[in-house]
């Protein structure tokens, strides 16, 4: 399915239920705020969606003096009873006043990146919110005894009581997904079974056809070890363990190949002939990504219930506060966040009425002959 930029811009402007898309601030002495007030700054947006960040109106007003030459104007709710859809909307969820030290690594930027992300999934939990985008926080800071968590992914599949998810990196039709995801590199081996890769397959395979409108998706699977074993003289995870997650996956009729040499993989850019690639830890997926996608590249949590996304950086202490942060990964993941929105209705209610997917579908590629000429 073929939808044009412009054509999916005409249908969001012309739909009066825009979706409510709710902001985390992420660690408040990181470059989030920053990167949020960039984004919101051109009062476009409201006609694709009516965005709620959950902070403090004070953590805003501080950073603003920072950025003087955008207009980022907005008002304050503390309950969804007062929401405005033509205006930004800032969820105040604490009153106190906070010491903001921007590029400092300490407690009170975990503490409250924390008391955000939580109001935030409580909204989404309960409908107030159709999805989130949340800003980035700092792995060490946000760990706690109320919050015994390694980042975002972990906590929302504990949230939402998911049995699996996916870390997705995203760039256009780039996408590279992991197995395993924040564990030391001694842990990865352990951690690779043939029932985690088919859980992580089985979840690219649904969220690839609801999320993002691929009808036959393509999947390639890379190797743990180098040159993927060498037939079992460089370890034997692919013999082993990968190779058979390959052909069970087979059976169960996805299109799934490999396992594939990470290095030779990305280097003859054979992942443009797939839709995505399932990485088996950390480094080995996201180094390459990072290095061939754009400043639009985002992430992606696939196998939720709920849709979230975010920039595809981290806190960047090393530039907070100095309006040197570029917000178009943000920007990006805030657009994804609508447009995974929308292709997940189009494909369930397609689903219920196959000839309305069938009507869209021609009306979409018709539409599109159209702005091509």
């Amino acid at each position: 399915m073929r939808f044009s930029v412009s054509l999916l811009f005409k249908k969001m402007i012309n739909n009066p239920s825009k979706p409510i898309i709710g902001i985390t601030c992420g660690d408040l002495n990181g470059i989030g705020p920053e990167i949020i007030i960039k984004s919101l700054s051109d009062h476009r947006i409201l006609d694709f969606c009516t965005p709620v960040v959950f902070s403090s109106n004070k953590v805003f007003n501080f950073y603003k003096k920072s950025i003087p030459e955008v207009n980022f104007n907005y008002q304050i709710i503390r309950d969804f009873n007062r929401l405005n859809t033509k205006q930004i909307n800032i969820f105040n969820c604490w009153e106190e006043e906070v010491a903001i030290t921007p590029g400092e690594l300490n407690e009170t930027g975990g503490k409250y990146a924390v008391i955000s992300l939580k109001r935030a999934v409580q909204a989404l939990k309960q409908g107030q919110i159709h999805g989130l985008v949340t800003a980035p926080v700092h792995k060490k800071n946000i760990r706690s005894n109320d919050f015994d968590f390694t980042g975002h992914t972990p906590f929302l599949q504990h949230f939402f009581e998911m049995k699996d998810v996916v870390m997705m990196m995203c760039d256009q039709h780039f996408r590279v997904a992991l197995v395993t995801e924040h564990v030391p590199l001694s842990d990865v081996a352990a951690q690779i079974t043939k029932e985690k890769i088919l859980s992580k397959l089985n979840i690219i395979q649904n969220s690839l056809l609801r999320d993002f409108g691929t009808e036959k998706p393509k999947i390639a699977v890379l190797g743990l070890n180098p040159h993927v074993g060498d037939e079992g003289c460089i370890g034997n995870e692919e013999e082993e363990i990968i190779k058979p997650a390959i052909r069970e996956a087979k059976n169960q009729q996805m299109l799934v190949s490999g396992p594939f040499s990470a290095d030779a993989f990305f280097a003859r850019r054979a992942y443009e002939r797939y839709d995505a690639v399932l990485a088996m830890y950390h480094d080995q997926g996201l180094i390459p990504f990072k290095a061939l996608s754009s400043e639009s590249a985002y992430h992606f949590t696939a196998g939720l219930t709920v849709v979230r996304t975010s920039p595809a950086h981290g806190v960047a202490f090393d530039i907070a506060g100095k309006n040197r942060a570029d917000h178009s990964s943000f920007l990006a993941a805030l657009f994804a966040c609508i447009d995974i929105l929308k292709q997940r209705k189009f494909y369930d209610e397609s689903r219920q009425n196959p000839l309305k997917k069938m009507k869209e579908s021609l009306l979409a590629g018709a539409s599109d002959e159209a702005i091509e000429e």
